[in-house]
């Protein structure tokens, strides 16, 4: 039986407005099995400002609330897939919207995923461990370019 290779770190962005919600993440991924980086932003303009700067590495992945002060979360994944420096990267929706127009637009615009919030804690916890195994440590991500 083959083993699963060892996950290298990624740089991850959570667009992510609720603290309680933001620490949560925090706590769960660095309890994890991979030494990920993590960057906040707490709402869409701050997201992009991030993306757009030109001594900051992209991130290998983006987690996205879609429920954003300033700049909406479709907003921002509309700029991002947008974007030929951007596009590639893998966004993850992760928002308390249940709304089947929600779930669409964010396909529409690319989403690689679109995972909803549960209200209960431990249920949370599981999707982000979840999360965690899947994108942390199985899939490969492309390079990071920088233009």
């Amino acid at each position: 039986m083959n083993e699963v290779q060892k996950a290298e770190p990624i740089t991850i962005l959570l667009v992510e407005d609720n603290p309680g919600d933001s620490r949560l993440i925090k706590e769960v991924f660095k309890d994890g099995k991979v030494a990920n980086t993590l960057v906040v932003a707490k709402d869409g303009v701050e997201a992009i400002t991030i993306l757009k700067d030109p001594v900051t590495e992209f991130p290998d992945l983006i987690l996205l609330d879609l429920n954003l002060p300033r700049k909406r979360g479709l907003d921002v994944l509309e700029e991002v897939k947008s974007d030929p420096d951007l596009k590639r990267i893998p966004v993850i929706v992760l928002t308390t919207s249940n709304d089947e127009k929600d779930i669409l637009k964010s396909y529409d615009l690319h989403a690689s995923a679109y995972l909803t919030k549960p209200v209960d804690l431990n249920e949370f916890i599981t999707v982000i461990r979840n999360l965690e195994n899947f994108w942390l440590t199985l899939v490969k991500y492309p390079p990071k370019k920088k233009s």
